[in-house]
């Protein structure tokens, strides 16, 4: 009984995913366990763990959940092949055969990564959400998805494989952090503009600012990616913002211009911070602030807030 009937737990550790995707695949999908004894939880077959690891080679596979689920409950059991899979070698993974570097950050970020590397998009949503509720946006980024996202650059950057890592990733990261944002929207007028320099497309770290000010109570506007200086432009003389963030990946979207053309603003706001590693000190113009991480933007963006709030008696 004990080798052909397994608990949810014993098949969540052979398959390397979270027990909740189980069942998840069980509800939608009636890839459940068959094995009934009265009295007792139901278990696992050799024929139904089968079945769930061609459904999970499938979606690692970017095969969509319902598609895979298909084919795999018309499969015939392939017991032997399960068998044969007790004996491969610790080393050895599906889902890429590499690993994700993930540097010192815990046993959060490496489940991430080994999630990622399975595409099991619902497991990283779980993992992301669950750290944001314990530890908040900051912590969150600074030791859960800033190192994953780097590692994955890091494989691409060796590779040129792994983007569809990477999208799918970055999908999970947009739509925790956005959940987030609704969650706590703040009341008031937005005070803070949020934008990425012209041309800049990467647009999850100022995402993260935009949660995490929301999370502390701060209200924004979001512009998101590529925003010609020009529109920038638009949007502070209709909104008049206190703050705004210019967010640059990249040395090459890092044009100071930007930065002069908006101290010039007929509605000048009073702080303008150039965000992220694309920025070089030496070149940005006086009077632009320039924050060294995530967290010591959030604490500028609430300082001005609670500035205002002082000044008009809020």
């Amino acid at each position: 009984m004990a080798d052909e009937a397994l608990s949810a737990g014993a098949v969540a550790r052979r398959l390397g995913v979270a027990v909740t995707t189980l069942r998840t695949w069980h509800q939608r999908y009636g890839l459940g366990p068959s094995e009934h004894v009265p009295g007792y939880h139901r278990r696992y077959t050799l024929a139904d763990l089968a079945r769930l690891e061609i459904m999970r080679r499938l979606t690692a596979e970017g095969i969509a959940p319902a598609e895979a689920a298909r084919w795999a409950r018309q499969a015939p059991d392939a017991v032997p092949a399960v068998r044969a899979a007790r004996v491969r070698t610790a080393g050895t993974r599906d889902g890429g055969g590499t690993t994700i570097p993930v540097g010192r950050a815990g046993p959060a970020a490496r489940g991430l990564a080994r999630a990622a590397m399975r595409l099991d998009s619902v497991v990283m949503s779980e993992t992301i959400a669950r750290t944001i509720q314990v530890e908040g946006v900051v912590a969150t980024w600074d030791g859960l998805l800033r190192p994953v996202l780097a590692g994955i650059g890091e494989r691409h950057a060796a590779t040129t494989a792994f983007i569809e890592v990477e999208h799918l990733v970055s999908r999970c990261v947009s739509e925790a952090l956005a959940a987030v944002a609704r969650a706590h929207a703040p009341g008031g007028p937005p005070r803070i503009l949020l934008s990425c320099a012209d041309e800049e497309q990467h647009s999850l770290p100022l995402e993260a600012l935009g949660a995490a000010l929301a999370e502390a109570g701060v209200a924004y506007r979001m512009l998101g990616a590529r925003v010609p200086v020009e529109a920038l432009l638009e949007a502070v003389n209709r909104t008049g913002p206190a703050a705004v963030v210019i967010w640059s990946h990249i040395r090459d979207t890092a044009d100071p211009e930007q930065l002069t053309a908006l101290l010039a603003a007929p509605r000048r706001p009073l702080l303008v911070l150039a965000a992220g590693p694309g920025w070089r000190a030496d070149t940005l113009p006086a009077g632009v602030v320039r924050p060294i991480d995530l967290a010591e933007a959030v604490s500028l963006a609430v300082a001005v807030r609670d500035s205002l709030d002082q000044s008009t008696g809020e």
